[in-house]
């Protein structure tokens, strides 16, 4: 994963995930914890209004991806967005090891696999009935 591309700069990080997938929305829930006050902030790509404000990243995108949008408008997906996400944080900098030949190909692979299957292996949360448009 890892393409970048450049879209409005929202001034402070912004990580894009599917709300209305289980295993996301608990990572996102666990990577805030782990970011602490830092400034991110985690928005559900499916929520009304938030892909508007961020041009340059679609929907099928962020059907494929977690999105980090960063301070300057630059945007990275999948599990390099976690990795500059808490690369700035103290423990964050082992995550480094992402970036060794090999390694970083393999992970790629496997967070596209699961991406890719994510409601298989965890299943829909939609509270407000919106699964049954979205998922027919």
């Amino acid at each position: 994963m890892g393409s970048v591309l450049h879209t409005t700069p929202p001034g402070h990080d912004v990580i894009l995930y599917d709300g209305h997938c289980r295993l996301c929305s608990g990572a996102a829930r666990r990577l805030q914890r782990m970011l602490g006050a830092s400034g991110t902030r985690l928005r559900s790509f499916r929520d009304e209004g938030v892909l508007a404000a961020f041009p340059g990243v679609t929907a099928d995108r962020c059907e494929r991806a977690m999105q980090l949008v960063l301070p300057e408008g630059r945007v990275v997906e999948g599990l390099e967005a976690v990795v500059l996400a808490l690369g700035r944080r103290p423990l964050g900098r082992l995550l480094r090891v992402y970036y060794l030949p090999g390694l970083r190909q393999l992970l790629d692979v496997l967070y596209r696999l699961v991406a890719r299957y994510r409601f298989r292996i965890a299943g829909r949360q939609c509270p407000d009935g919106a699964c049954a448009l979205h998922f027919k």
